[in-house]
């Protein structure tokens, strides 16, 4: 019995020594194999499919273990491989590439080509292994810029006016009329075959010919083909006024439109705020809403100036505001204020979809119809409104009545029309003949329908000629 017990006591004591033996020998082997196999640094954002004349992205690495030491990104293209960003500063865990590729001044050309990244981290492993790419992927050399066709435009365009132009792209996935840094987008008309595209521009008021109107086109490889729009600009002056703020107009307006602003405070400052971060809100509205257009002309002919009303204050009057005889702001008023008897009915001036009805800032309550291709047409000051957003509307339709809300003493309408949210003035869109042959007439000549119902004959002109007394109403 004695001899059992001692030889089983043998056996748990020799079966210990393996598994320490084993411990000693397979531990350290499992953990240098652990380390070794840890992932080394890995790319989290998304690789370029396409590479044009110029490109420039930003990728991001992140390390499994430690920190980035060390990044390279290579071209490699028919047997060479060119090194187009270097990062030899430490990153961290996680950390950003930018990389900025010229194509023709690394003599890269069309056709295929491998993109790779190689990176390197600090994470200690037993076994330094051959370097290889952390990732491998193929690319496209595009080297093409989109085709630009001008088709047709408006031939003469003034400062604070508005044109069409009828374009047709290829090989694009981005495209747009520009002014400057001002992008209006186009719209298919006609057969899809034909590839046309229709904008309606606008010149801001302050234009000037050294800002070039242009038909601009990117494609997803980042190459851009541009054609000058040809026009011949017609000069447009515009008028100055001096507006005496009162006392009696602070108290009435500052609570109106800043609620918030603290009693005893400065009627003069909170007014200064309302007439310049408020009217500022109102513009940016209207180029939020203006971005948004049906596809296509819902207008049919020329636009109607409300009946029995006159313009006692014009489009971009350029106002300094006086208080005690000191000057303290000055402001540009975009639009018509016309005149007419209180509160009266404010009609539509074409047809149209409502695209916002509410208080809009400075202009009170407000409507803005939109009329397609961009066009819209706004009016502001209202007193009542009897349409809301969606609202089909037909040329005449009553939209409200005319009132004094917002930054304005005395009843009156606020009357503007925008293209793409831009002011633009009135006065063309009043015109007939001014659609005809700066609208339609190009669309013609391009092979596209007119604008349905264009009447004619000529409409009375109206507008900054018609101006009459300033007094009394005032925004």
């Amino acid at each position: 019995m004695i001899a059992v017990v001692r030889s089983r006591s043998r056996t748990r004591v020799f079966v210990l020594l393996v598994v320490v033996l084993i411990l000693l020998v397979v531990g350290p082997l499992f953990y240098l194999g652990w380390r070794q196999s840890a992932r080394g640094v890995q790319v989290v954002s998304a690789l370029p499919r396409l590479i044009g004349h110029k490109a420039q992205l930003t990728l991001t690495l992140q390390a499994a273990r430690g920190n980035i030491t060390r990044a390279e990104v290579r071209i490699v293209q028919a047997g060479k491989s060119t090194v187009v960003a270097k990062q030899e500063t430490p990153l961290g865990p996680r950390g950003d590439v930018p990389v900025t590729i010229d194509s023709a001044g690394l003599g890269l050309r069309e056709g295929g080509a491998t993109f790779e990244v190689w990176a390197r981290d600090d994470y200690w492993r037993p076994l330094k292994l051959r370097e290889g790419a952390t990732v491998s992927a193929p690319i496209t050399i595009d080297l093409t810029p989109p085709k630009v066709e001008v088709i047709a435009s408006t031939q003469y365009l003034s400062p604070g006016g508005a044109g069409v132009v009828v374009y047709r792209v290829s090989g694009a996935n981005r495209e747009a009329v520009t002014l400057g840094t001002r992008r209006f987008s186009g719209t298919p008309l006609g057969p899809p075959e034909n590839n046309l595209r229709v904008a309606l521009v606008a010149l801001p008021y302050d234009w000037t010919s050294s800002t070039p109107l242009s038909v601009t086109a990117e494609d997803e490889a980042g190459n851009v083909g541009a054609r000058g729009v040809p026009v011949e600009i017609k000069p447009r002056r515009f008028p100055h006024d001096r507006i005496e703020i009162k006392d009696p107009f602070l108290q009435l307006k500052v609570p109106e439109l800043l609620p918030q602003y603290p009693p005893g405070k400065s009627l003069i400052e909170g007014f200064l705020v309302i007439n310049r971060d408020q009217r500022k809100q109102a513009e940016e509205e209207k180029l939020r809403i203006g971005s948004k257009s049906a596809d296509k002309p819902l207008w049919e002919g020329a636009f109607e100036q409300p009946r029995n009303t006159k313009v006692f204050s014009n489009f971009a009057e350029t106002r300094t505001y006086f208080y005690q005889g000191r000057e303290i702001d000055t402001q540009v008023h975009y639009g018509y204020d016309l005149a007419s008897t209180k509160q009266s009915p404010i009609p539509v001036a074409n047809k149209g979809v409502v695209v916002f009805a509410g208080p809009l800032t400075i202009y009170g309550n407000t409507v803005i119809v939109d009329h397609g291709l961009g066009l819209m047409t706004l009016y502001g000051h209202l007193s009542s409104i009897d349409v809301k957003p969606g609202d089909a509307v037909t040329k005449g339709q009553e939209l409200g009545r005319s009132g004094s809300t917002g930054l304005a003493i005395g009843d009156h309408l606020h009357y503007e029309v925008l293209v793409h949210g831009i002011s633009v003035t009135p006065l063309e869109w009043w015109d007939a003949k001014w659609i005809r042959d700066r609208i339609s007439k190009p669309l013609k000549a391009a092979g596209l329908p007119e604008i349905v119902g264009a009447e004619t004959r000529d409409q009375e002109p109206k507008g900054e000629a018609a101006a009459g007394s300033r007094r009394g109403r005032r925004r």
